[in-house]
């Protein structure tokens, strides 16, 4: 494949992914999954009755639409704490594609990866531990 598809085709998922985001936290914002009916309830939560470490998120990101940080951290703080990592990584992303230095996920050691998995397991059970309500998606 030729360098010029090749970097075309980066481009248009580039912009494809940003393009869904931009339209993905727009509706998010203007529609708030705090009213019921907007949006499917979490499968695993709808199965189990339980948490899952995403649960909290599109009112977390509703919240950050509304720059109500305190209101998105009650939601989901895992959330919080993970979107800026998200960003600095299309950031990247968007730099790499103009043929610029940047940070790649290939450069993540192994033994970050699954750190983050233990943090995301640690904090997918503690928000379920009966009497931890400040882990719960409030």
């Amino acid at each position: 494949m030729a360098a010029g598809t090749s970097r075309r085709r980066g481009a248009f998922a580039f912009a494809a992914v940003t393009l869904t985001a931009i339209a993905a936290t727009a509706v998010v914002a203007t529609r708030s999954p705090e009213e019921s009916g907007h949006y499917p309830t979490c499968p695993f939560l709808a199965v189990t009755g339980l948490f899952c470490p995403g649960c909290g998120s599109l009112r977390a990101v509703h919240a950050l639409a509304h720059g109500d940080l305190a209101t998105a951290w009650d939601r989901n703080p895992l959330a919080v704490l993970l979107l800026p990592t998200v960003l600095v990584a299309w950031l990247a992303w968007g730099l790499r594609l103009l043929g610029r230095r940047a940070w790649h996920p290939s450069r993540v050691p192994a033994g970050w990866i699954w750190a983050l998995l233990v943090v995301v397991l640690t904090y997918w059970v503690a928000r379920n531990v009966p009497g931890w309500t400040w882990l719960s998606p409030a």
